[in-house]
Order: structure tokens, then sequence, then C-alpha cells
């Protein structure tokens, strides 16, 4: 496989990588079965992603997308950080090998169900505990 060294560098030295215990948003991404997955979780400060992290089992081209991924948005705004595409991912890595570009597809949609998530919170009546409860 032909990578880039900004894929190298990111899949040999991941920024970011870890889980935020309490967290604002969670959003998984991947298929278990097939062995690629991704959690993102998110903590949100005035209306900016303060902070992203991930954790991922995946291959070099996996762990390098989520890595910059979370580069790509920390200190944008939610709206900002929900328009990254799969595309501009891959960009900013210098391109992937074409079997390995569904592996950017992880990382953009792993944030972008963390921050449903994150708005899905905020809609939630908090002096309503019967709304926890409902589906």
């Amino acid at each position: 496989m032909d990578y880039t060294e900004t894929v190298r560098e990111h899949a040999l030295n991941p920024r970011n990588v870890g889980f935020i215990q309490e967290h604002d948003g969670q959003g998984v991404s991947g298929d278990i079965e097939c062995g690629d997955v991704a959690i993102f979780t998110i903590r949100v400060r005035d209306g900016l992603l303060a902070e992203v992290r991930f954790l991922v089992r995946g291959c070099g081209a996996a762990i390098a997308t989520c890595s910059i991924a979370t580069e790509l948005v920390t200190g944008k705004t939610l709206e900002e950080a929900a328009r990254l595409s799969d595309d501009e991912v891959a960009q900013a890595l210098g391109g992937l090998p074409e079997v390995k570009l569904h592996c950017s597809n992880l990382a953009a949609t792993a944030l972008h169900n963390a921050i449903d998530d994150y708005w899905q919170r905020c809609k939630t009546n908090l002096h309503d505990w019967r709304a926890l409860y409902r589906t």
C-alpha cells in the first residue's frame, strides 16, 4: 500500500486518542462484523468543539483518518464540524489508496453522529425526568 507521509505520521502517532468520560456527545461508526469501528466523543463549550477524542479499531488508514479529523474540527463551531466530508478528510491526508477510501467514512460519520447526539441531548428537557425514558 502506498500511503502519503501524512497518513503514515497520523497512523503511527495519532492525535487525540481516548475517550472523554464526561462527554457532551458520542458517536459510533463502522461495523463490528467487518472489524472497522470508530467512536468519537466531544466536549462542547460556547458552541465550539473544545475537545474531540476518538477510539478506533481498524487499519492504519482508519487510525489516520480519525486522528486528522479531530485536528480538522477542534475549535470549530458545531455547524462547521457537521459539514466535514469524507473527501475533506482524505484530502487532508494527501489522499488515500482507492481500496482504503472507505476508512475516511468512519471518521466523518462517527463525528457527525457525536454532534447529532449532542444536539439530541440539548433538546431533552432535564426538568422533565420522564423525557429521559421515552423513545
